[in-house]
């Protein structure tokens, strides 16, 4: 009959404690925390994807454009910098890093215009099938990229949601010691804030 009754109490102790740990957003917050990896891993994929391209358009725009040796070579060096910076899991916790992230991959979207401009004088290099595969190639690449970011901004600003938001903040701050994660901005938000200007 004691054994019964402390058994009861237990019981009660459990459950409570299972409600109380449901309300808290522990699991959430949990379950957020690897969706936000997850959507970082394919941002990450996509980089790779794109860093592994290079060498081959490079190679074949070479070809045609030999002069065009300090665009190539911009190239080059944006996509060596781009890939020489270690992405961790820390690098989510991490805002300076984050950012010099970003800022790296901004240089090689940059080179890889200036790149592709140049091809643009060059009517053989443009008709050559192996340049238009890579070309297009580098396109859906760059396309699954914004698709990856967009995944990634939507997946951290729901997390940072919760850790922020009351009471889930103080499981995320106390019990699991969580902080914000760092998102995607624009490098300039005035030159986009400004509408393109149209020549002819």
């Amino acid at each position: 009959m004691r054994r019964d009754r402390w058994t009861n109490v237990v019981m009660a102790v459990v459950i409570a404690c299972a409600g109380l740990v449901s309300g808290c957003g522990y699991n959430d917050l949990q379950g957020l925390d690897e969706d936000t990896k997850a959507a970082w891993s394919e941002v990450i994929n996509q980089y790779q994807r794109r860093a592994d391209l290079i060498p081959n358009l490079v190679a074949t725009v070479k070809g045609y454009a030999e002069h065009e040796k300090e665009t190539l070579e911009g190239v080059v060096q944006a996509r060596a910098q781009a890939t020489g910076i270690q992405v961790t899991p820390e690098t989510l916790k991490d805002p300076a890093a984050f950012e010099q992230f970003q800022k790296s991959q901004a240089g090689l979207t940059s080179a890889l215009g200036r790149l592709l401009a140049v091809a643009e004088n060059y009517p053989n290099l443009k008709a050559d099938q192996n340049f238009r595969d890579l070309q297009s190639q580098l396109e859906g690449t760059e396309n699954r990229i914004t698709v990856a970011r967009k995944r990634y901004i939507d997946r951290v600003a729901e997390y940072n949601k919760m850790v922020r938001f009351f009471p889930t903040n103080l499981t995320a701050k106390f019990l699991l010691h969580l902080d914000e994660k760092p998102n995607f901005t624009v490098a300039d938000e005035k030159a986009v804030a400004k509408p393109p200007e149209v020549k002819f």
